[in-house]
């Protein structure tokens, strides 16, 4: 089960076309993906706190399927999937929303996109697994709440 995060696409997110610029893309994602952590109860002050453990993202793609622009709403559906002991993906899809009063009826999807992470220790660098909340929330995804 996907856990979705809603938004509103802003004058910064665009180009000077007036099209949300690629690298926005992945910055929504990244959003959607601390909005899902939140969601699971695990606490963003202390994500990055001084475990000696880090989960850089190791390699992201996106596929851009139609133009966004400023005043667009988006949802963002994202499910983690496990790769390893200490590495997950996260695939998201971006649903362009229709907007109100318009005669369209039903979401069109914007962008799909995948990051894959991986745990690592902050010193070494060495691959770890996965701290604990991480890995449950990998694990059990389908207990989210969207």
């Amino acid at each position: 089960m996907a856990f979705a995060y809603t938004r509103t696409i802003h004058f910064p997110d665009t180009d000077a076309a007036g099209v949300v610029f690629f690298a926005r893309y992945l910055f929504i994602c990244h959003e959607a993906y601390e909005e899902a952590l939140a969601a699971a109860g695990i606490p963003l002050a202390t994500f990055f706190a001084d475990t000696g453990l880090v989960v850089p993202i190791a390699k992201s793609e996106a596929a851009y399927l139609r133009p966004l622009v400023c005043g667009d709403r988006v949802r963002v559906e994202v499910s983690p999937t496990r790769l390893s002991p200490e590495g997950f993906a996260l695939d998201y899809v971006l649903w362009k929303l229709p907007a109100p009063g318009s005669a369209a009826t039903a979401p069109k999807r914007a962008a799909v996109a995948r990051t894959e992470h991986i745990c690592i220790d902050s010193r070494t660098r060495e691959r770890r697994p996965l701290p604990a909340a991480i890995s449950a929330w990998v694990d059990n995804v389908e207990t989210l709440k969207s």
